[in-house]
């Protein structure tokens, strides 16, 4: 299994419309994406404009599927963050 842990940084003064657009989208992307085995948003203790993505992947190909589905997935959301993204792929020990 693959974990990304995915660090955006929202632009100022538009973390309420990002987070209505997470709960939105979230759910959805669990659900049209089999392999995707969590796909969660957190806001960030002391960061306000933080947001922090827990994703596990159940092999390359849904990591493969979910990257392809990202860019119609994310459409709302990607004009309120600021450029660049922190993302740190992990592989499960057990």
């Amino acid at each position: 299994m693959i974990t990304l842990i995915a660090k955006l940084k929202v632009k100022e003064g538009k973390m309420d419309e990002a987070i209505g657009i997470l709960k939105e989208i979230a759910p959805k992307v669990k659900e049209s994406e089999p392999g995707c085995l969590a796909y969660i948003p957190h806001t960030v203790r002391g960061e306000e404009n933080a947001i922090l993505f827990y994703e596990k992947y159940q092999d390359k190909d849904a990591l493969k599927i979910h990257s392809a589905n990202l860019p119609k997935t994310m459409e709302k959301l990607f004009p309120l963050l600021e450029p660049g993204m922190d993302i740190t792929t992990c592989q499960e020990i057990v």
